[in-house]
């Protein structure tokens, strides 16, 4: 199992954790997703995690990824 933890901007409520656990349910190869509201944290796990796609996802739903 691969694990993947990004910094992501814009995150702000559970509406916003709930945005991008579905958005990412989406790829394959996510097993799980968790998002740390007040410290912008993703953190992705699973069978085939392709950071890029995660990270053009992210953007897609308004969650640009951050360089730390």
């Amino acid at each position: 199992m691969s694990s993947l933890q990004l910094h992501a901007q814009n995150i702000k409520c559970a509406g916003c954790v709930a945005n991008i656990k579905n958005g990412l349910a989406e790829l394959s190869g996510i097993d799980s997703v968790e998002v740390d509201i007040p410290s912008g944290n993703v953190s992705i796990q699973g069978d085939a995690v392709d950071a890029t796609a995660i990270t053009a996802k992210l953007a897609a739903l308004g969650y640009p990824v951050v360089q730390d």
